[in-house]
């Protein structure tokens, strides 16, 4: 059984990366993961919420299998048989010995429940190091499973946040207790927004900050359910009305800095794998829990189930094995679903009959499969989506405009809403009953 390593960070969109065709940043370690294994084009997360989305990268299962709905707070009770075949419970019964450093954030249970012996609740430089050590030092025969779970580039959302403030009447407001207990996320943010030594305004606008999303203006014929879902956080609005397109590129060119950062942490991890001698016996999986809108329509944060926010990292390396340098952009892949099954393929152990997901790992050796999904759901605040290798159709649980159906090929940032269109009634109906079906199991 080789050696796993999962290495994940937190609101990290696909297009975040040097190896996936961003020109405005540098990610030297993820993309040298790239270089070695395969990149899946077309991978999302089951939820653009953290919480939700890693309660599926433990678990396998859709969030709502617990009737979990975030925002909402309330977390619902986890049975001990669905903790019992979380993916560290299952590898330690395996014989794995299963260790976890960083952001676990799961419902109701901790990491020592999921199965893992916790090396450091740090989610950054230390987080680095400590794993970095821990592989450096492992003088141990038995297997490993090592989960390095990074908080950034989540620091990214503190930029809205402390911009809301002065015009917050309320001093109960959730974005003043943010910004009073976030002095490290508030730290990091500020190095993220430091401009470049040496350069001119001019050249730093022209050349080095990344360029306002094509889709920046909301729709004409935007659900009624995305502005009310965020008046829910009175920043989201504000900064939504108020930001200039100097303060959106701002806040995309942080997010890129803190992508970097998180980058560099997971690079010391990397090159003590490679340093220990264990890079040829280990399985090396990187993702994300979601992404961040970016400045399209508009918004920061997550929550929505649109391509910024749902579309994520996905790459796997397993030297001698999986092809190099390769990108899968064919398959549709849910890390939420198809992580654990992935998991308990490279460990050599049964995949849990009541899950919907499936190994990635024959798609790491370029074999393509007739019988893979056709479609692929995805859960949000107030709305669910589907689609397919082309479509995807949302649908709002109430408000005007409540429909949405893209043509993924043709619109890749989901400008135009198609759902009047009859050219398209035949897709639009297939997914849309395809999706009422799901809701109703």
């Amino acid at each position: 059984m080789p050696n796993i390593l999962l290495i994940l960070t937190d609101q990290q969109s696909a297009t975040m990366m040097s190896c996936a065709g961003n020109q405005y940043f540098q990610t030297p370690a993820m993309d040298s993961i790239a270089q070695r294994g395969q990149r899946f084009e077309k991978a999302y997360c089951t939820f653009p919420v953290c919480l939700a989305s890693r309660f599926s990268l433990m678990t396998g299962r859709m969030p709502s299998e617990i009737g979990l709905h975030p925002p909402i707070s309330v977390n619902p009770p986890i049975s001990p048989k669905i903790i019992k075949k979380t993916i560290g419970n299952l590898l330690n019964n395996a014989g794995y010995e299963t260790y976890f450093a960083g952001k676990h954030h799961f419902p109701n249970a901790s990491a020592e429940d999921c199965g893992f012996s916790v090396l450091t609740t740090d989610q950054r430089n230390e987080c680095a190091d400590v794993c970095a050590k821990f592989l450096t030092q492992r003088d141990r025969k038995k297997p490993f499973f090592l989960v390095a779970s990074f908080i950034n580039p989540h620091d990214i959302c503190y930029m809205a946040i402390r911009s809301a403030l002065p015009k917050i009447s309320s001093y109960q407001d959730e974005a003043y207790k943010l910004v009073e207990n976030g002095k490290i996320e508030i730290s990091t943010l500020d190095r993220a927004l430091e401009k470049p030594p040496n350069i001119s305004e001019d050249l730093f606008w022209h050349k080095l900050c990344p360029e306002l999303p094509i889709n920046h203006q909301p729709w004409n014929d935007e659900p009624s359910m995305v502005k009310k879902i965020l008046r829910q956080r009175q920043f989201r609005s504000i900064v939504r009305k108020n930001w200039t397109d100097q303060d959106w590129r701002l806040h995309r060119w942080a997010y890129g800095r803190l992508t970097e950062m998180v980058d560099e942490q997971i690079g010391r991890v990397l090159r003590a794998l490679r340093q220990s001698g264990l890079e040829q016996d280990t399985v090396i999986i990187f993702t994300s829990d979601h992404g961040d809108h970016d400045g399209a329509r508009k918004m920061e944060h997550k929550t929505f189930p649109y391509e910024e926010a749902t579309r994520i990292p996905l790459i796997i390396s397993f030297l001698g094995e999986s092809k190099e340098g390769s990108v899968d952009k064919t398959h549709l892949v849910s890390n939420g679903l198809d992580l654990l099954p992935t998991l308990c393929d490279y460990a050599e152990i049964d995949i849990p009959n009541e899950l919907n997901g499936r190994s990635l790992r024959p798609l790491t050796l370029a074999q393509s499969d007739s019988k893979w999904r056709r479609n692929l759901l995805i859960e949000s605040t107030n709305s669910r989506a589907i689609q397919d290798n082309r479509y995807k159709y949302i649908l709002y649980n109430q408000g005007n405009n409540r429909e949405q159906f893209f043509d993924l090929q043709t619109d890749p940032n989901e400008m135009v809403n198609l759902i009047n269109e009859l050219e398209y009634i035949a897709p639009f109906e297939a997914l849309k009953s395809k999706l009422i079906k799901s809701m109703e199991v």
